[in-house]
Order: C-alpha cells, then sequence, then structure tokens
C-alpha cells in the first residue's frame, strides 16, 4: 500500500482580526443570479454555504485557517450578502435548495472544480443536501451544521420547535405581509433573530454583526422570504419525492449539531440523518445555533479531520 503524506493541522488562531483575512472576491454570473463569492487557498477545494440571515463571513474565524490546506470557496447565496436578488417566480422555485446549488455548481466549474467537497450551515447545509442528492459524482464529501433534513423536520413538527423556529411559517406567508412587518423595524428584526436561547449576541464578533446588519435590507428579506416560502412548497416535494424513492446521499456525510440548539433540543439528528446516508458520522458540539462562531475551535478540527480524511483516501487509491 503506498504511503499516505497526511497533511498537518495547522493551529487556529485565538483571535482572527479582520472578516475573511486573504480573500481575493470575484462576482459570478450564473444562469439565474450573480453570486458574490470569496476565494482563498490552495489544495484540495472546499465549498463553505452560510444560513439565515447570515453571509458567507459567517465563516471567518475558520476560514482564512482552512484555507491554508484547501481552496476555500465561500459564497453568499443568492438573495444573501451582495449576490443578487432574483425575482422568485409565481412558485417561488428560483429560491429553491435546487436553484442554489445549481449557483454554486457554476461557481465552482467557473473557479475550475469538478468534484469538491462541501460544508453548510443552516440554509446552506439544505442546499449542500440538495446539490449532493441532485449531482453525486461532484461531491466528494458533505458537512452539514446544525440541520436534520427537511422532509424530516417538516413531517415531524413538535410544538417546542415550531415555538423556537416561528419564522419558517411566518417567513413563508403570503407577500407582502412579512415583509411588511419585518421591515417596519430591520434593526430590532435582526437583533431579535440572532440572539438565540441562553446564547445571545457577544458570540458574533463586532465586525460580522455589523455585516449581517449592513445586509438587513428590504430586498434581502424579500428574498429571504421567497426561500422560506420556496421550502414549504418546492423544496419540501422534491424531498419527499426522494425520500419515498429510497434515494440516499453516496457520499460520506458528517453533521454536526448544537446541544444547546432546537436541533439538539428537538430531534434525534444522527438517527434522522441515517435515513438518507449510509456513511455517516456525527455528534453534538456545545454550543447553540451559530457553532463556527461560537466555537470556532470545535467546528475548524471537526471539519478540518473530515475533509483531510478525504486527501488520505486519495493517496490510497
Amino acid at each position: 500500500m503506498p504511503q499516505v503524506n497526511r497533511m498537518q493541522m495547522p493551529p487556529l488562531p485565538e483571535r482572527q482580526d479582520g472578516l475573511m483575512n486573504g480573500f481575493r472576491y470575484e462576482r459570478v454570473r450564473t444562469a439565474g443570479a450573480e453570486i458574490h463569492v470569496a476565494v482563498a487557498g490552495k489544495g484540495p477545494p472546499l465549498l463553505l454555504l452560510h444560513g439565515n440571515p447570515l453571509t458567507h463571513v459567517s465563516w471567518h474565524r475558520i476560514a482564512p485557517t482552512l484555507a491554508e490546506n484547501f481552496t476555500v470557496v465561500a459564497p453568499d447565496l443568492r438573495g444573501y450578502g451582495d449576490s443578487s436578488r432574483p425575482d422568485g417566480g409565481e412558485d417561488h422555485s428560483a429560491y429553491s435548495f435546487r436553484a442554489m446549488g445549481e449557483d454554486n455548481f457554476e461557481v465552482m466549474t467557473h473557479l475550475g472544480f469538478d468534484r469538491f467537497q462541501v460544508a453548510g450551515h443552516d440554509r446552506g447545509a439544505r442546499v449542500a443536501f440538495r446539490m449532493a442528492l441532485d449531482v453525486p459524482p461532484r461531491i466528494e464529501r458533505m458537512a452539514a451544521l446544525d440541520i436534520v433534513p427537511t422532509y424530516d423536520l417538516l413531517s415531524n413538527i413538535t410544538l417546542g420547535w415550531a415555538l423556537e423556529s416561528y419564522h419558517w411559517f411566518f417567513m413563508a406567508q403570503k407577500a407582502p405581509f412579512p415583509e411588511t412587518l419585518i421591515g417596519a423595524d430591520l434593526d430590532h428584526y435582526i437583533h431579535y433573530k440572532l440572539n438565540k436561547k441562553d446564547i445571545g449576541l457577544s458570540i458574533f464578533a463586532p465586525e460580522a454583526f455589523a455585516e449581517y446588519v449592513r445586509c438587513t435590507t428590504p430586498e434581502q428579506i424579500h428574498a429571504v422570504c421567497e426561500d422560506y416560502r420556496a421550502t414549504v412548497t418546492v423544496d419540501y416535494e422534491l424531498d419527499k419525492s426522494d425520500f419515498e424513492k429510497g434515494r440516499k446521499i453516496a457520499c460520506p456525510v458528517l453533521a454536526l449539531w448544537g446541544s444547546n440548539s432546537h436541533v439538539g433540543r428537538h430531534f434525534r439528528p444522527l438517527e434522522t440523518w441515517s435515513r438518507w446516508a449510509d456513511d455517516l458520522n456525527g455528534r453534538p458540539v456545545p454550543t447553540g445555533h451559530y457553532p463556527a462562531e461560537e466555537r470556532p475551535d470545535l467546528i475548524y478540527e471537526e471539519l478540518w479531520t473530515f475533509f483531510s480524511g478525504a486527501e488520505a483516501e486519495a493517496g490510497q487509491a
């Protein structure tokens, strides 16, 4: 068996000054949007997908160090951050996880990567899930932070989860009802949304929080509402169809969730994920819903170990 040269895990700095240090930016036009994307590093490609109501800078505490061994690609999802906000269409399908996934396949193709690994948090993890089901040959490994798959979640709603995750159904209401109410005080909305139970706002770097506030505009709120409208219609039906057909994710999957998040409190994540992935590892981490910002040390080590494992496998092939 040939000798495998494993990468050495660089230490994560105790403090990361600034946002996305060392990254260059470009704007990639896809079939349906214009995607604002940050790129840095060398080595195997690693796509990082953020959640709601965040942007790509939610990875700022770990992305620069990951870029020492990986080519890290961190886009803003369509509708979020500085990416464009296309019309959702009558059925909202322009904001489906499939549409967002197609954006990111095109981004990676533009950058010269046919196969790649992907980590997603929250909405980004749902995009990664759809990408892995839709085009298995292109996804080498997938990590999902603080979700259970959409079909399972919406088919097993509990009172506790619904109270914590009210926005799923509020934002999915017909336009412009949620947009009007949220738009009455955007600053109050973003502060309330990010202030999770028993966690608070201190986990966010001031410059990152300022970015989330900057990007909370009426246009973005409408796009996010379209995202949630698509989730309870188009996305749910896609996942339901795949579940009934017994489709599973072909690549290795890592599922991480906060023990003090709505996922950790109201679901059995590994049991749920096992319905979708045979090659599965996962565990809780002592965080709330924003693990990469609350405990970047833990998330960095988990992601580095998982994704560097693909390099070892390639060396053994």
